[in-house]
C-alpha cells in the first residue's frame, strides 16, 4: 500500500474493540507532538457527522440484529463513505500539507470485521475489492504502517463489561456478539500476517499489559516512518509549532 506523493504520514492503530486503541492513539500522537511534529488525531466511525447515519443505523440493528444480517461488500460501504467525507472536509487539507495522521480504526477495520462474514477461501478476493474501493476508486489515502493490537475476545469482552459499567445492553451487534468477535480476530490474524501490519501482543493471562508497556511499542513501530530525526522526549531538529488537533 502506498501513499499519496508528497503527502504527510498516516498510522492506523487497529484491533478488536476494547484493545485500547483510541488510548493508545492519544498516546502516540501527544508523544510525537511533544518533538513538535504536528500531528492530528482522528477516529472512525465519526459518529458526530451525518456520513455515519448508515453505520450508526446498521451497528444499532436496523438491517438486522446479526451482523451477517447485512453482507460485507454494503456494511463495508457505510464505512468507507463516512472515512471519503471526513478526508474530503476534514482533515485531507492537512495530510496533504504534510501533518501526521493517527487514525483509531480505518480501511483495515473494514478488512478485519468484513471479512469475519465470509468463508476464509473468499477473503483474499474481499480484500483486493476493499482496497481498490476505497484507496482506488474513493482516492482516501493508504496507511504508512499499521499497528495492530491483538487482544483475546474473551479478554476484549471483559474490558468491554468495564467499559460500560455492567451494562451490556449499551454494546453494538459487533460487541455483543462473541462469535463474531471469534471470527473477527481470526480475520485479524489473518490480515496482519498477509498485509504486514506491525502486531502487539496487548493481553498478558486473563488481562492487558500495561498502558505504559504498549505505548512504548507502539512508538517503536511508528519509528520507521517517521520523519527524522525522532528522539523519545527530545523535539525535532527543524519541527515547526507542534500539537495534536482533535
Amino acid at each position: 500500500m502506498t501513499t499519496i506523493n508528497g503527502a504527510g504520514r498516516l498510522i492506523v492503530i487497529e484491533g478488536l474493540d476494547g484493545s485500547g486503541k483510541a488510548t493508545q492513539a492519544n498516546l502516540l500522537a501527544g508523544r510525537l507532538a511533544e518533538q513538535g511534529m504536528r500531528v492530528r488525531e482522528v477516529s472512525f466511525p465519526n459518529y458526530q457527522s451525518d456520513s455515519s447515519a448508515l453505520v450508526k443505523m446498521y451497528l444499532a440493528g436496523q438491517f438486522g440484529s446479526d451482523p451477517s444480517d447485512v453482507n460485507a461488500y454494503a456494511a463495508s460501504s457505510f464505512f468507507a463513505v463516512d472515512r471519503f467525507a471526513g478526508f474530503k472536509t476534514d482533515w485531507g487539507a492537512f495530510y496533504r500539507q504534510g501533518g501526521i495522521v493517527i487514525a483509531d480504526r480505518y480501511t483495515t477495520s473494514n478488512a478485519v470485521h468484513q471479512c469475519s462474514k465470509l468463508p476464509a477461501e473468499e477473503w483474499d478476493g474481499f480484500l483486493d475489492w476493499l482496497f481498490h474501493f476505497e484507496y482506488g476508486l474513493l482516492g482516501i489515502p493508504s496507511p504508512d504502517l499499521v499497528v495492530y493490537l491483538r487482544v483475546a475476545p474473551e479478554v476484549s469482552q471483559k474490558l468491554m463489561h468495564e467499559r460500560y459499567h455492567g451494562n451490556d445492553g449499551r454494546r453494538d451487534i459487533h460487541e455483543s456478539n462473541l462469535a463474531y468477535l471469534e471470527h473477527s480476530r481470526a480475520a485479524a490474524d489473518y490480515c496482519a500476517e498477509k498485509l504486514h501490519w506491525k502486531t502487539i501482543e496487548c493481553a498478558k493471562g486473563d488481562g492487558m499489559r500495561s498502558i505504559a508497556e504498549i505505548a512504548e511499542e507502539v512508538l517503536a513501530c511508528a519509528d520507521p516512518v517517521l520523519p527524522k530525526p525522532f528522539i523519545p522526549g527530545k523535539p525535532a531538529e527543524g519541527a515547526g509549532t507542534g500539537g495534536v488537533q482533535k
